[in-house]
């Protein structure tokens, strides 16, 4: 196959920037190995940045999202069962939506479908070669045979474990990386969640979260040690456990539980984005922890640079934005690194001595307490400028 773009990798990043690219007349073949059912499937992020809302609307996928999306004003915070909230259109003029991203991925998928780009499925094996000359190319392996994809660009949208990373020669790489001393146990339950709006918790017995992926779908997060296994959390015992570390007059109501899992806490970031004619966007650039709800958004401010970058230099002979690109992106990733961080520190527990642990119970005692603070938090929650 032959094509201007060849974007491995058919989660919301590389699905997003086909999108984009084809609004703009340009071509791309998007490589997954997975099946498609896998990847609509896959449970991830749901809390979408103001810029990422208007940036899937300007690009006509935003139809369900409107119709669907729970717009949210605000968030609440609670220390040891006092609550405060944080009111975002108040202190910033700005929301969030609460849209899930397997949602996401179904928009933009059918999206892709119904334009006729060419998404091949189950692709393995796939190899990024020659992205140091001007003739890069895809080799993959599909049904058994070899097949290869000529293209004038890589976009490597292939998350953390994905191939185009690992084609980097490892002295042309520097990465970071920060594994935290928790992990986060996350259910889906049919049940209407106990507020509008997620309740971050920090508590003596450790963080926990409440969101929604609808009105009538509740998803919970709480605080457990890395090392717990999935069998030692029955129904029961999760839904016990998290009234515990709510407000009292926080009303739970159980319900089936339809999905369970463990996710280990960390960040990692590499640098630079971009080798020759391949680019790297997402999860296969950066991880954050989910405190501060950035993940997804920060993978769609990666590819509207990139978009933007590409599109120029096919209207133009620009190259000016693709030179760009790393720097601009690195820098929008390290500031929703260090809320991220913030946000962690803030409401987690840590093996520290009992001196860091006051410090935290004071710094969130601050941001209850200071317009300025909970305005900065606003800020950053709902998203900066992309």
């Amino acid at each position: 196959m032959r094509t201007q773009v060849g974007i491995v990798g058919a989660g919301p990043a590389g699905l997003l920037l086909s999108q984009l690219l084809h609004q703009q007349g340009i071509e791309t073949v998007i490589l997954e190995r997975q099946t498609r059912a896998y990847v609509e499937a896959r449970i991830r992020a749901g809390v979408l940045e103001q810029g990422t809302v208007d940036l899937l609307t300007r690009n006509g996928v935003g139809e369900r999202l409107a119709s669907e999306g729970l717009v949210h004003e605000g968030v609440e915070l609670a220390l040891n069962g006092r609550r405060a909230r944080v009111d975002f259109r108040e202190l910033v003029g700005k929301t969030v939506t609460v849209y899930g991203q397997t949602k996401v991925t179904e928009d933009l998928m059918n999206a892709r479908a119904a334009d006729g780009t060419t998404m091949l499925f189950e692709a393995a094996d796939v190899t990024p070669l020659g992205f140091d000359s001007d003739t890069p190319v895809l080799r993959y392996r599909h049904g058994g045979a070899e097949g290869s994809v000529d293209c004038d660009f890589i976009a490597g949208c292939d998350g953390f474990h994905g191939p185009c990373r690992a084609s980097v020669p490892a002295d042309s790489l520097n990465t970071f990386a920060r594994e935290y001393p928790f992990a986060w146990l996350g259910v889906l339950a049919k049940t209407a969640p106990p507020s509008n709006e997620l309740i971050y918790s920090r508590h003596a017995r450790g963080f926990s979260l409440c969101s929604m992926r609808s009105e009538s779908i509740a998803r919970h997060y709480m605080q457990c040690a890395v090392d717990e296994e999935l069998s030692q959390w029955s129904d029961d015992r999760f839904w016990s456990e998290l009234a515990q570390r709510l407000a009292p007059d926080t009303q739970i109501v159980d319900g089936p539980i339809i999905e369970k899992s463990i996710t280990p806490m960390r960040s990692f970031v590499c640098e630079p984005l971009r080798f020759g004619r391949m680019f790297l966007a997402g999860d296969a650039a950066h991880i954050v922890p989910p405190t501060g709800a950035k993940g997804l958004n920060l993978a769609v401010s990666d590819v509207s640079y990139l978009a933007e970058a590409i599109t120029a230099y096919y209207r133009t002979g620009r190259q000016d934005l693709l030179d760009a690109y790393s720097d601009r992106a690195l820098a929008r990733v390290w500031k929703a690194q260090r809320f991220s961080s913030w946000m962690t520190a803030l409401l987690h527990n840590f093996p520290d001595d009992e001196f860091e642990t006051k410090l935290r119970t004071a710094e969130y005692e601050y941001v209850l307490g200071s317009r300025s603070a909970l305005t900065s938090l606003a800020e950053n929650y709902v998203g900066l400028p992309l």
